[in-house]
């Protein structure tokens, strides 16, 4: 044991953990002085009105994972991985978020999503209404439904898109056109029949008819529209990805069909045909590239299936084409399923392709009018430690064996979940297994075989017009009320009249002079 601390205090001291620039205190101190600078001329605040709104989810995304993701990022590209930085770590204003359900104390993705999109707190697995609604009760959602941002942009005549890794009728997405009492409904063939007699409509349907004229939908979850048994285009052969619809329908027609006459609307499914639209010539965009979820970014082919990057490059130029602007909601939704299944590479990588499309879409937009917001809906019970030394590949092992057992462990592991494993009476020896592979499930106290999520507050990244709106500690739901003061769209807009305008004080005297002088 002795030999083993000496071997660890050897490698913590060792000069080669230092790079050589970071000896120097004067690195530091100008590295200070430049962010101090940065700081101050935050100030001067940007209060345009911001004509573009771009939401940035990352399911699962809490505080841990964002640290995890960014030494990923930096290791990635071949340096130490701590001093790297995400695109959302650029974002000047940052603020924390109340996650907590009406009912839940550690919250689930449907009644977050009904929050940071609908403005108001609802009750667990429920979508797109009030806490007055019971989950899984249809006859309690009549009269409580609630209207999202999305809607609320649209009825200002600004285009709106969804982007998202999972199915498009999954949580976070359906939160910003349906009303559900269950999250769970995706077609009717997930349906009860007392929800069905009550006249509860499956999510898949209300995405086609709820807001018909949805400018660009892509993500997966071909399944839910269409008829029960229908082969899948892509999957012939499997069972499991055929048609789940009940009643019959094609949705993709009936998706067709919804559209004004004289406009065109495309429904693509592979990579290709995406990536060879001529968007200037279409004018609704449905891409479903996968039966269910959209495969991990660590596994996807590329040849038929986009990246979350290629998607929202696709849907930024859809929207852009609107001169009132646009509201897009893009999900990384994939990093919640990795930390479910234990398998943290998969999440953390799910992370990082996120924040690649966050760079790509603050390189299509102008900060003077688009506010960018990134945040997570809540985090899980991951977390990454053990006296790791600087560089430390962060799936890799920790630099000690347990004082207990005796045994090597990984950084990364988790509160509860599937990685909890006993061998011979005793925990797993991980030096015996593959702990860097994509699909290893990292230890974990307790056994289950889902893991759960956490309870903590989530980060909120904000850039652009009126970003500074976002600061503190919030409630999650004041996220979408923000977003909308900003843009003037929704329900209080008497800022937004050209008297009470930033700078409108300096310029309507100016504007008299000029009818004086006329």
């Amino acid at each position: 044991m002795k030999l083993l601390l000496l071997l660890l205090l050897a490698q913590l001291c060792s000069p080669s953990l230092v790079p050589e620039i970071e000896k120097d205190p004067e690195y530091w101190r100008k590295q200070a002085q430049e962010t101090l600078q940065q700081a101050l001329r935050l100030q001067r605040l940007n209060q345009n009105v911001a004509k573009n709104l771009i939401l940035f989810l990352g399911d699962g995304m809490g505080v841990s994972t964002v640290t995890a993701a960014r030494i990923l990022k930096g290791q990635l590209q071949h340096r130490k991985g701590e001093e790297s930085l995400l695109e959302m770590d650029k974002f000047p204003h940052v603020a924390l978020a109340k996650t907590y359900n009406t009912n839940a104390q550690v919250p689930d993705s449907a009644g977050t999503a009904t929050a940071y999109l609908c403005g108001v707190k609802a009750n667990e697995g429920t979508v797109g209404v009030s806490a007055g609604v019971t989950r899984d009760r249809c006859n309690t959602t009549k009269g409580q439904e609630v209207t999202s941002i999305l809607r609320w942009a649209k009825d200002a005549g600004k285009a709106v898109g969804i982007v998202t890794t999972t199915r498009v009728t999954h949580a976070t997405p359906s939160a910003a056109y349906a009303h559900s009492a269950n999250r769970d409904w995706y077609s009717d063939g997930e349906m009860p029949p007392d929800a069905l007699e009550g006249g509860c409509r499956d999510i898949a349907r209300q995405l086609v008819e709820n807001i018909p004229d949805i400018e660009v939908i892509l993500g997966g979850g071909r399944k839910y529209m269409f008829p029960k048994n229908a082969s899948d285009v892509e999957y012939p052969h499997e069972d499991k990805h055929r048609g789940t619809r009940l009643d019959r329908r094609d949705l993709i027609q009936a998706w067709y069909e919804a559209k004004p006459a004289g406009k065109v609307a495309k429904y693509v499914w592979h990579r290709r045909d995406l990536l060879a639209l001529n968007l200037s010539r279409v004018d609704f965009l449905l891409g479903l590239f996968e039966p269910g979820d959209m495969v991990y970014e660590l596994d996807r082919n590329n040849e038929t299936d986009p990246s979350l990057t290629e998607m929202v490059a696709v849907a930024i130029r859809m929207l852009q084409k609107n001169p009132r602007g646009f509201f897009l909601l893009v999900e990384g939704g994939r990093i919640d399923h990795g930390h479910h299944e234990g398998k943290a590479k998969q999440a953390l990588h799910e992370a990082v392709e996120l924040d690649r499309a966050i760079g790509l879409a603050t390189r299509l937009t102008s900060v003077q009018d688009t506010l960018s917001v990134v945040t997570a809906d809540h985090s899980h019970v991951f977390t990454f430690g053990g006296y790791t030394p600087r560089g430390n590949p962060i799936f890799g092992l920790a630099p000690m064996q347990s004082d207990v057992d005796r045994k090597p462990f990984t950084s990364i592991l988790y509160g509860n979940g599937p990685g909890y494993k006993i061998v011979a009476g005793e925990r797993e020896n991980v030096s015996a297994v593959d702990f860097a592979h994509a699909d290893y499930q990292a230890q974990s106290a307790v056994p289950l075989r889902q893991e759960t999520h956490g309870g903590e507050d989530v980060a909120i990244f904000a850039r652009g017009p009126m970003a500074h709106l976002l600061h503190g500690v919030h409630e999650q739901n004041y996220i979408p009320h923000a977003m909308a003061y900003a843009a003037c769209i929704g329900s209080n807009r008497g800022h937004c009249n050209a008297a009470s305008r930033p700078g409108a004080s300096v310029l309507l005297p100016f504007l008299a002079l000029l009818f004086l002088l006329s």
